[in-house]
């Protein structure tokens, strides 16, 4: 099934500002609300569907990516919920404080759920840099990474109990994970509501904690991830893996697993956005009579032409022979910038050839005046 643009989801226009598509979000996530349409699996894919547009439309970074690129422009690189891999879970804990008091404590989903409106706990995110040659850059990459992780204790299940008699309902907040105070003050009573001490939030007590684990629900693994690396990512670019960073303790939802991207330099091409570069020297005869020659490009070697009398500084392009758009269309070229080679030490033969080139009118430097230089053209390329 084709998704929905994100704008017509939450009812919004492009150049709508972060709080009215907040707004937006809060009005189709409150229509759409599970708790306001019990057993209704079409209300439930919309309260997803608007979840999952305003997690990228209120971050600047993934919002830019989808107007340029669209909905292929969210899949692989940085977005968490994109994917369709979200869960009720994964929404409230992340967008739960938008709903409010709408449907009582924690946005309504827990409160009979959950316990009483208790938070959905969420384990910390992890970050690993992976380094990628310009070829892998190029058609996009495979990577199996070793990563040390907190997962959820297998013993236990992750409640950090050593049994089921051992975990009970806290009293103090019976399974709230919250308490309520009223203070007589001088303007009447207030009322305050704050994380059970018992619990620390919880809902839950243990007699007897789990001795692999040792009652926090979680331990220590050394984990290989595969990640899939789009073609045509850049250095700096982030991805963000849903899940697979640390688990919480005693249950929740799975930080996330933050893929930052570094490059590799290439011995012969140098990177200009989705540009590749190439600084090419041939002989003064081939300058001047015009020769066939070979450059590199990203998967082997080409043939080009140099025509007779092309001056040092010239630009040649070759289409379509540098990196491809990131999870788009369109691919960049290949700018060989050609240098003519000078020697520095002629043999006295050499010498005397050179000398008799200084008689030739055809040899008479004729400079253009319009030529600004190599700096000038090549600036040209890039704007």
């Amino acid at each position: 099934m084709e998704k929905r643009d994100y704008y017509e989801v939450l009812g919004v226009s492009k150049s709508a500002t972060k709080e009215e598509i907040k707004k937006a979000y809060r009005k189709q996530a409150l229509k759409h609300h599970p708790d306001k349409n019990p057993g209704d699996k079409k209300a439930e894919e919309l309260f997803k569907e608007a979840a999952e547009a305003y997690e990228v439309l209120s971050n600047d970074e993934k919002k830019a990516r989808y107007d340029r690129f669209g909905h292929a422009g969210m899949s692989g690189a940085g977005n968490g919920f994109g994917g369709g891999t979200m869960t009720m879970e994964d929404i409230f804990s992340s967008f739960g404080d938008i709903f409010g008091d709408a449907f009582g404590g924690f946005g309504g989903f827990g409160s009979n759920r959950h316990g009483g409106g208790r938070r959905v706990n969420k384990g910390t995110n992890l970050r690993v840099k992976v380094k990628l040659t310009l070829n892998e850059i190029a058609n996009g990459a495979e990577k199996k990474i070793k990563v040390s992780r907190y997962v959820t204790c297998a013993t236990c299940g992750g409640t950090g109990a050593a049994d089921s008699n051992s975990l009970s309902t806290c009293s103090t907040c019976r399974g709230s994970g919250h308490v309520t105070r009223l203070t007589n003050t001088m303007l009447g009573q207030m009322q305050t509501t704050s994380v059970c001490p018992s619990c620390g939030g919880e809902g839950k007590t243990i007699t007897k904690k789990c001795s692999a684990c040792y009652g926090e629900g979680i331990v220590q693994k050394e984990d290989i991830i595969k990640i899939n690396i789009p073609a045509g990512v850049g250095k700096g670019m982030q991805m963000t893996m849903s899940g697979k960073g640390n688990a919480p303790r005693r249950g929740g939802v799975n930080g996330d697993l933050l893929v930052v991207i570094d490059e590799e330099s290439h011995p012969d091409l140098i990177r200009e956005g989705n540009d590749l570069i190439y600084n090419l020297f041939i002989s003064i005869p081939d300058a001047v009579l015009g020769a066939h020659v070979e450059v590199p490009t990203i998967d082997n070697n080409v043939k080009i032409k140099i025509e007779p009398g092309t001056q040092p500084g010239k630009i040649l392009r070759l289409r379509g022979k540098g990196l491809p758009e990131v999870n788009g269309y369109g691919r960049g070229d290949l700018l060989v910038n050609v240098n003519v080679w000078i020697p520095k030490n002629p043999s006295r033969e050499e010498a005397k050839i050179i000398e008799r080139f200084k008689e030739s009118d055809t040899f008479t430097p004729k400079p253009d005046k319009n030529d600004r230089g190599f700096f000038e053209r090549m600036k040209g390329y890039f704007e």
